[in-house]
């Protein structure tokens, strides 16, 4: 999901996916210190999409005040 999706997304929409994306990058850290995963490289995007989401709310939380 690019930057530009992102700020289409409601906040709800927002809040929902990044409950979601934390789940699955916690699953995906725990699966690889166990057995290494195909792409570690997910884990990195994981954590940045969970950023860019985090980013996002935070900016529409401070326009609203």
């Amino acid at each position: 999901m690019k930057k530009e999706e992102i700020k289409e997304l409601s906040t709800q929409d927002l809040k929902e996916r990044l409950e979601q994306a934390r789940k699955d990058y916690l699953q995906q850290k725990i699966n690889h210190a166990i057995s290494p995963i195909d792409n570690p490289a997910k884990i990195t995007h994981d954590r940045k999409m969970i950023a860019r989401i985090k980013t996002e709310l935070r900016q529409r939380e401070l326009n609203n005040k």
